[in-house]
């Protein structure tokens, strides 16, 4: 605490200070950019991985950047979501998930949470989603190369999630909001985000520029060359990695993702 006592001080006499106009002008109002869902673990930093001024990121934080489906949950997800959107305007959401993330270990190991810690076991089986797709197509992974998939799907459910709201299905509908998945490496500092074309975790600054027309998540950030997310080693993309022999393709492009979850991503969730 007294660290904490003698940052304020710090905080109030230098940032604060030399930036006083910049805190004057919020303090008539918030007019973030960005919607930014991420994880609760205290390794993650929006505003510092982004490098983004105060006031540029309206976020929502909790065990595993989960967003429980349309109805499911009466916790603050939704509420805030709607409210960044409809009051906000804001037109751009990121979904953040993280290497080693601790959410997504115990998802995995679901059942052994419920004596122990029974409100992270509630909380949790709304990623049962993530939890059932990882079991019944990767039962080959294990260890880091298990979590990192785990996250990666993870953050793709999240992203259909956000779909079955009606104000998000809405402004997507009319072009007025992207959808954007990411990936932040503690370890090195990278982030890598979703491509909609290429189906891939890539970094930002290599995304193609134009998505198939049925899917809703739209880069931003087009340059010419891609290296792909990479799990297992230096030379696996995550579109190929350990995908399951006997496991049908529904769609080119889509091996690291079930044929039910690649369909509804091709399509577009309903």
């Amino acid at each position: 605490m007294e660290k904490l006592l003698e940052g304020l001080q710090q905080f109030q006499m230098g940032y604060f200070s030399s930036h006083r106009d910049l805190f004057e002008q919020l303090s008539h109002g918030q007019h973030p950019r960005i919607l930014f869902i991420t994880c609760s673990d205290s390794r993650i930093d929006p505003n510092l991985i982004t490098q983004a001024q105060v006031g540029e990121l309206f976020v929502i934080r909790n065990a595993g950047n989960i967003i429980p489906p349309y109805g499911a949950a009466n916790g603050g997800e939704g509420a805030a979501m709607e409210y960044a959107l409809a009051a906000l305007g804001i037109e751009q959401i990121i979904v953040c998930g993280h290497s080693h993330c601790g959410a997504m270990k115990g998802l995995l190991k679901l059942n052994s949470l419920q004596e122990k810690l029974p409100l992270v076991y509630d909380w949790l089986k709304h990623a049962e989603a993530t939890r059932r797709l990882m079991l019944e197509n990767y039962s080959n992974l294990e260890g880091e190369e298990l979590i990192e998939m785990t996250v990666a799907e993870n953050v793709l459910t999240q992203l259909e999630n956000l779909q079955t709201y009606p104000i998000i299905r809405s402004k997507l509908h009319q072009g007025k909001l992207a959808l954007h998945g990411w990936i932040y490496r503690i370890e090195t500092g990278e982030v890598l985000a979703y491509d909609g074309v290429l189906h891939d975790f890539v970094p930002p600054q290599s995304r193609l520029s134009t998505p198939e027309p049925e899917y809703n998540l739209h880069p931003s950030c087009p340059l010419l060359s891609h290296q792909p997310f990479k799990i297992a080693s230096p030379a696996t993309p995550l579109s190929t990695l350990a995908v399951p022999a006997n496991r049908p393709m529904s769609r080119p492009g889509f091996a690291h993702l079930s044929p039910e979850q690649a369909e509804r991503i091709y399509r577009g969730s309903v």
